[in-house]
């Protein structure tokens, strides 16, 4: 077995120099260290030999967590060139001709020669995975030499170091499967040999790590959250714990075959893909680690889903909103993560900016929601929505077509923008010819190519958060409520008790008791029915946050991924054909607010889905750029790569 490639020693080597940022005041998350008055530079023991330095070191790391959306140019920054996960799902399409999904995905003509580059799915050497968790090493072995810490702090920040190794190890292990177990730093000088792991050793190390940060951390910030904002606690710990623990016991890789029989088989033969057969074992750990999950929450409290002040479908909104938008006073985030610089300042989201846009990129549009994903919201009731609202002279959003009196699930409203929903100060005018959709949407170019457009992390563009400090919702309550429901039907088969755990999320935005409100699907007695109900209710709940793409990946659903997907166009059907308003606000006598509607559905075709049409199982899990696996020092490839 070879040594380890040049760039994994370059990573986990106990580095002797670090640059320093001069800056005024050291800030959570937003600041590597405080520039020492005499030198540019820190080496190890500079940066050890003193509290607020150590400090720093670690709040540095923190920013280099994972965020989920696309905000500068770069290869970490960009994502997949601006592309993003969802856009892989059957929730969202792009139309953007230069991002990932479009050059590699959408064409089906992805490898693993493609990766190295800056636009695939999430690449295994360039996404600040390994220098976070080199850097966290370094800090949990050094740290004892801290003068001026005293133990309780310096066991806090080691384990808090713990839960960013395992973060970071989730977000690679979701994406490839298992991977080389890294215990420490290493120096360059001398040879490694850190072969790939099985499946089952990558869960262990990183449920463990999550373990003895758990017995360490406090569950909540309490009094400290204002000022720290963001830090790991036990609770955190806990839930990260039953998020992996869901993926790895799903049929990806727990099932009684390989997720892909394509050459090469060594991942498979090894198991680092697989457990090498069903365990149900695994529903019973996910199931357990929620149960403590929830005891701890009832025995401390602290943390809860957000609720509304009242009953209106805007006070259901708001309590959404602040539950995936807003960090500050939360009490449902129990991991958040946040980049440096003030949106419309540092930084900038260019697939809001693409999706904002109407004439300046042609083929360029950004991201839509697909007529699949509107059809998931149920109505306001909690009933599910039915072709039967698309008929001629239905109201699928609206009662009476009035934007004051929506009739779908409040989530609908804050993740997708719908004809007619209220947005900058009128009715959004998504028909083809609307001040909104002023493009033909068989052209699929412009932003409601879908019939839709994305509001979720986006609202009414730059200017409606513009000043502020977005952050992205890494994991929320409601998440382990959900993982919750699926532990307990997956393993204790009960079903009365997965549904009782859904309708906690339900009961936050108005829905009646799931099984009531779908008779038809039986609910408490037929498993796979109410298995898709609880995914279709992560999507709803947890659309746009990286959720659904991997939920499709973990339970082999070639079936949705192969399915065409539709757009909904939308046409004025009250006599005034499809003018626009040119009212200010489409309401005066001169210019009357349409009454009624034409919706007709139409197969997405540009550009062609080819990733779907000729679908293969090696989809589910990334390739391994094929430079690394050829150096030879254990990186077996993914089948089917």
């Amino acid at each position: 077995m070879k040594h380890l490639t040049k760039w994994f020693i370059a990573a986990f080597a106990g580095i002797s120099i670090l640059s320093a940022s001069c800056v005024d005041q050291i800030k959570f998350g937003d600041s590597f260290l405080e520039k020492p008055p005499t030198t540019n530079d820190l080496n190890q023991d500079s940066i050890f030999g003193k509290a607020d330095y150590a400090r720093a070191f670690l709040w540095r790391t923190y920013s280099q967590l994972y965020f989920g959306l696309p905000y500068n140019w770069g290869q970490v920054t960009a994502k997949m060139n601006t592309g993003v996960f969802e856009a892989l799902s059957d929730c969202y399409h792009s139309h953007n001709s230069w991002d990932g999904p479009n050059r590699h995905y959408y064409p089906g003509s992805y490898t693993a020669a493609s990766e190295g580059g800056d636009d695939t799915r999430f690449g295994y050497i360039k996404e600040d995975c390994w220098p976070a968790i080199r850097a966290a090493w370094m800090f949990i072995e050094n740290v004892e030499r801290v003068p001026d810490m005293d133990q309780d702090e310096k066991n806090r920040l080691s384990a808090e170091a713990k839960v960013i190794i395992a973060s970071r190890y989730f977000d690679l292990f979701r994406h490839f499967g298992g991977l080389p177990i890294v215990r420490g730093t290493y120096g360059v000088e001398a040879v490694y040999e850190i072969p790939r792991g099985t499946v089952d050793e990558t869960v262990k190390f990183m449920t463990g790590l999550l373990d003895e940060a758990a017995s360490v951390l406090p569950w909540s910030l309490g009094t400290d959250e204002a000022n720290w904002q963001g830090r790991f606690t036990k609770a955190a710990a806990m839930g990260l714990k039953c998020k992996i623990l869901v993926f790895a016991a799903s049929p990806l890789f727990n099932d009684s075959e390989p997720y892909c029989t394509e050459s090469p088989q060594d991942a498979v033969n090894n198991l680092q893909v697989w457990y090498g057969g069903y365990k149900s074992e695994l529903w019973d750990e996910c199931w357990q680690a929620c149960v403590n999950f929830f005891n701890e929450l009832k025995k401390e409290g602290n943390y809860a889903l957000i609720q509304a002040n009242g009953t209106t479908c805007q006070d259901y909104r708001e309590a959404f909103n602040k539950a995936y938008f807003l960090r500050e006073n939360n009490t449902e985030l129990l991991i958040s993560t946040r980049i440096t610089g003030q949106y419309g300042g540092e930084w900038w989201h260019y697939w809001g900016d693409l999706n904002d846009s109407e004439q300046n990129w042609p083929n360029n549009r950004g991201y839509t929601p697909t007529l699949e994903f509107m059809e998931m919201f149920p109505m306001n009731d909690g009933k599910p929505f039915t072709e039967a609202y698309l008929a001629d002279g239905a109201q699928p959003f609206f009662e009476n077509n009035d934007r004051n009196k929506p009739i779908r699930d409040p989530r609908l409203y804050e993740t997708i923008l719908v004809n007619g929903a209220s947005f900058d100060g009128r009715g959004a005018e998504l028909w083809l010819g609307g001040r909104d959709n002023i493009n033909d949407t068989e052209k699929e170019t412009n932003k409601t190519a879908t019939g839709f457009r994305l509001y979720k992390f986006w609202k009414e563009g730059k200017n409606s958060f513009k000043g502020t400090y977005l952050q992205w919702p890494y994991l929320r309550l409601s998440e382990i409520y959900l993982i919750y429901a699926e532990a307990l039907l997956k393993a204790k088969n009960d079903l009365p008790g997965a549904i009782a755990q859904v309708n906690i999320v339900r009961e936050r935005v108005g829905l009646g008791d799931l099984a009531r409100c779908n008779p038809d699907k039986h609910l408490t007695t037929d498993a796979n029915a109410l298995l898709e109900e609880i995914l279709r209710e992560r999507a709803c709940e947890l659309g746009f946050e990286d959720v659904r793409l991997f939920d499709m990946i973990r339970y082999k659903r070639a079936d949705l991924f192969q399915k065409k997907l539709h757009g909904l166009k939308v046409y004025r059907n009250d006599g005034s054909g499809n003018k626009p308003w040119s009212g200010t606000d489409g309401n005066s006598s001169a210019y009357p607010y349409p009454t009624e509607f034409r919706y007709e559905s139409f197969v997405l075709s540009n550009p062609t889905r080819a990733w779907w049409s000729n679908f293969s199982p090696k989809w589910y899990l990334a390739a391994f750029p094929a430079s690394e696996v050829n150096k030879g020092y254990g990186l077996t490839q993914n089948p089917g790569w």
